[in-house]
């Protein structure tokens, strides 16, 4: 139970990798705030959580909308006493060739991957900042959801690629600022998941490239791994849990790749 008495906000957590994560910081013993635009979903999860003897709750959460991060950040301290991690996880995919797509399309994956992990960090960042009992500041960890494409890029991806790429930027910047108040940065990258969210990738692509989606999953998936398989939830809620855990700032604004190989810095 090495989190203990911490506090974490995980968006986009109502499914796939943020679901995951939630459970995974539960059972190191964190009090978990679930936040997603499900309310429903956020609620459910939430009670799992609670029926497994931890502490969670759910609520609704635009992170595109100021005052509805604000507000839901001003509920997660109000009723589980504060707020120690920020886990940025919300996000969505949407394939196109560049001349392709949309400007409307471009603007929400912008607001969703980069706003939302402005406006989360903006508003956690008053609370981490401020004094702990010993008159200290209380501190922190805020954990990017990033991608390999935080690093590379990949055709048809252009606005995910750019908002994976502009989280390292945030998450140095953080790391930078927030070391006074011991408050440190990471960005998790990982390789393809098997969510809901790859698999709706997976036609779509394939009516894109003008292969298989036999091929998608083989060559353009998994085609660069070290063993053909896809980068689970496990390994990225581990891998969250692990720079939650982790007792110093050695590795802040550090970014790591959970991606079996397919991406290795």
């Amino acid at each position: 139970m090495s989190l203990e008495g911490k506090v974490a906000i995980v968006t986009g957590a109502a499914s796939g990798i943020g679901k995951e994560i939630a459970f995974e910081l539960a059972r190191a013993g964190a009090a978990i705030a679930i936040a997603d635009l499900n309310a429903d979903g956020a609620q459910a999860v939430a009670a799992e959580i609670a029926g497994k003897g931890g502490r969670a709750l759910g609520l609704a959460m635009d992170v595109t909308d100021e005052a509805a991060v604000n507000a839901g950040v001003a509920r997660v301290v109000a009723e589980l006493g504060g707020v120690d991690i920020l886990v940025s996880n919300a996000g969505i995919q949407i394939v196109n060739p560049i001349e392709q797509f949309a400007y409307a399309d471009w603007k929400k994956m912008l607001a969703i991957h980069l706003d939302g992990a402005f406006l989360t960090t903006k508003a956690v960042l008053p609370h981490m900042y401020g004094a702990g009992a010993d008159g200290k500041s209380r501190g922190g960890t805020v954990i990017y959801m990033g991608s390999v494409h935080s690093h590379l890029a990949s055709p048809l991806k252009s606005a995910y690629v750019t908002a994976k790429h502009g989280l390292l930027g945030l998450s140095r910047t953080l790391a930078k600022e927030g070391a006074k108040h011991s408050v440190r940065s990471h960005v998790v990258c990982p390789g393809f998941v098997r969510t809901p969210l790859v698999d709706k990738q997976i036609p779509e692509q394939a009516k894109e490239l003008g292969i298989s989606e036999a091929e998608v999953v083989s060559r353009v998936m998994l085609g660069n791994t070290v063993d053909g398989i896809f980068t689970t939830v496990e390994d990225v809620a581990q891998t969250v849990r692990f720079l939650a855990e982790f007792p110093s700032a050695a590795l802040t604004g550090q970014s790591f790749v959970v991606s079996h190989g397919w991406h290795m810095q």
